[in-house]
């Protein structure tokens, strides 16, 4: 495997060749700021990483897909997503925050920019749990949707959030592998916890966010990751997490499209996890 940045800064193509329709199903766009202004009181302002940005990256890593994920530097404005999503629209779905200011007409329009969920954020750097009684009051007005909600967290947070979690009346995904210390094990009880929400059939989980749990060459991560899609083959996801926000350390995308060799065996397995698990949540079509 290369070092996690090329020599000179010129970005590799992976040496996995991804398959047709492969799909990044965790990725953001930001701004630009200019155009789409980022939230007051956000946590954290971002480089302006735009829709071409993103497409430039696709085009490299051979991706076809991919869902962009509302970060919480644009807070509930999801203008950038959604212009993103017009500009590809049988290529690209979205994932928005929201809140309840929210109504039925208001959800209506993003469903019809191409958005299938919602992101609430538990991690502590981001401003940690949200009202809960916006949280309820949200996933009331999405289970008639056929839509799924997202939960950022921190792995101290999967135990006590289990039960929550567990009555969730709508699909959940956890994002980054629940966010992981990889130096206590995979015997963890946050990482038990979480393989046991996996194995419900209502729950998603994304194998992405090697390079926040791990160092490169991420061996870290890669016990962690094969647990969660042997868990739950055809109820796991992959993606960059492109532009790659709040991390110290660069990182060079080819090295995780490598990774998912690692991750999985086989060629069907992959073709799971990169084409068929994502169509079928986000209604790619076939």
């Amino acid at each position: 495997m290369s070092s996690a940045i090329t020599v000179d800064g010129i970005r590799r193509k992976p040496d996995f060749i991804l398959p047709a329709g492969a799909c990044d199903a965790h990725c953001h766009v930001f701004g630009p700021g200019a155009v789409f202004p980022y939230a007051p009181g956000r946590s954290y302002t971002p480089g302006d990483a735009p829709k071409e940005a993103l497409s430039a990256l696709h085009d490299r890593l051979g991706v076809g897909r991919a869902v962009i994920v509302q970060a919480s530097c644009h807070g509930t404005d999801n203008r950038a997503m959604l212009n993103a999503i017009a500009w590809r629209p049988d290529r690209y779905r979205g994932v928005a925050i929201v809140d309840d200011s929210f109504d039925d007409q208001a959800f209506q329009r993003l469903d019809d920019g191409g958005v299938r969920g919602v992101r609430f954020n538990f991690v502590r750097h981001l401003g940690g749990a949200p009202d809960m009684n916006v949280f309820n009051r949200v996933i009331d007005r999405i289970k008639g949707r056929g839509w799924h909600v997202v939960l950022h967290l921190d792995a101290a947070d999967i135990v006590p959030l289990s039960e929550m979690i567990r009555s969730l009346p709508v699909p959940f995904v956890i994002d980054h592998m629940g966010r992981v210390d990889t130096g206590l094990g995979t015997e963890q009880p946050a990482f038990q916890a979480l393989l046991e929400l996996v194995r419900r059939e209502n729950c998603w989980v994304k194998v992405c966010g090697s390079e926040r749990i791990s160092r490169f060459p991420f061996d870290a991560a890669v016990p962690f990751a094969r647990a969660l899609v042997e868990a739950s083959p055809d109820r796991t996801l992959w993606g960059t997490d492109f532009p790659h926000p709040n991390l110290k350390e660069s990182v060079e995308e080819a090295d995780l499209v490598d990774l998912v060799l690692r991750f999985t065996d086989g060629e069907g397995e992959r073709r799971q996890l990169l084409v068929d698990n994502p169509a079928r949540l986000y209604g790619f079509a076939a």
